[in-house]
């Protein structure tokens, strides 16, 4: 039911999402959007009830551009993740979310980059534009390194993608770790749960000595990184606490 609730909510913000887009564009003012987006998504978690327990975010700068890591357990990860992060952030999303009227066309404007999974090609290109807006505009990004949502609860090998646009934008990396959102919302699932999530912000870690040779070593150190703020041996899908009745 709440799910339901979410997607009507949803629906009348695309429409006063499209009026601030209508006014931003042509001054091409893009914080507003942002700040509407962030907005947005704190709604969503309060309307789904999930109460989220964040840790360690003390640590990001907010005047400094990075690349936000997490692993990926939920269709939740990402809204959440945008919410949390200290920063007005993006991201790197499949092409086809673009194609949602208003809201795609709002991505683009405001620095959000689409990505083709199907070839390599594509793929660079992502990471090549999304550096240039890192560089051009000081714009920090969130990336999955996994690629896509765990379907056990455990964390994934990860994909190299994030990692080459650390070193194209010369970007410390954030590694976050988020557990219990599995249990609100696995994979192939439609509705979410109530419950309560914990995310951890862990140090950033420098890319200014390592390069494609050493690439490999980087992602070790972030992965770690990550699995230490987990439970269970890289296990993020512990058992659903009931949030408090309001």
């Amino acid at each position: 039911m709440r799910t339901i609730l979410l997607g009507l909510v949803y629906f009348v913000l695309v429409i006063l999402l499209s009026v601030v887009l209508l006014i931003s564009w042509p001054l091409g003012v893009r914080e507003p959007i942002m700040t509407v987006a962030k907005w947005a998504m704190d709604l969503g978690l309060k309307i789904l009830a999930i109460r989220v327990e964040v840790t360690g975010r003390e640590a990001v700068d907010r005047t400094t551009r990075y690349v936000f890591m997490a692993n990926h357990l939920s269709f939740i990860d990402g809204p959440m993740l945008f919410r949390l992060i200290p920063q007005s952030v993006r991201v790197i999303l499949k092409k086809s979310v673009f194609r949602i009227p208003i809201a795609g066309q709002g991505m683009r404007f405001v620095g959000f980059v689409p990505v083709d999974r199907k070839g390599i090609r594509g793929g660079k290109q992502s990471i090549e534009t999304a550096g240039r807006l890192m560089r051009e505009r000081g714009y920090s990004y969130l990336v999955f390194p996994e690629g896509t949502r765990s379907r056990d609860g455990r964390i994934q090998a990860f994909r190299r993608g994030g990692f080459f646009l650390a070193l194209e934008a010369g970007a410390s990396i954030v590694p976050i770790s988020i557990a219990g959102t599995f249990a609100l919302m696995p994979k192939g699932s439609m509705f979410a749960r109530s419950g309560r999530v914990r995310v951890r912000f862990h140090a950033p870690v420098p890319v200014e000595h390592h390069n494609r040779e050493s690439m490999g070593e980087l992602m070790a150190e972030v992965k770690a990184a990550i699995e230490s703020g987990l439970a269970n041996n890289g296990t993020a899908a512990p058992e659903p606490v009931p949030a408090p009745s309001r």
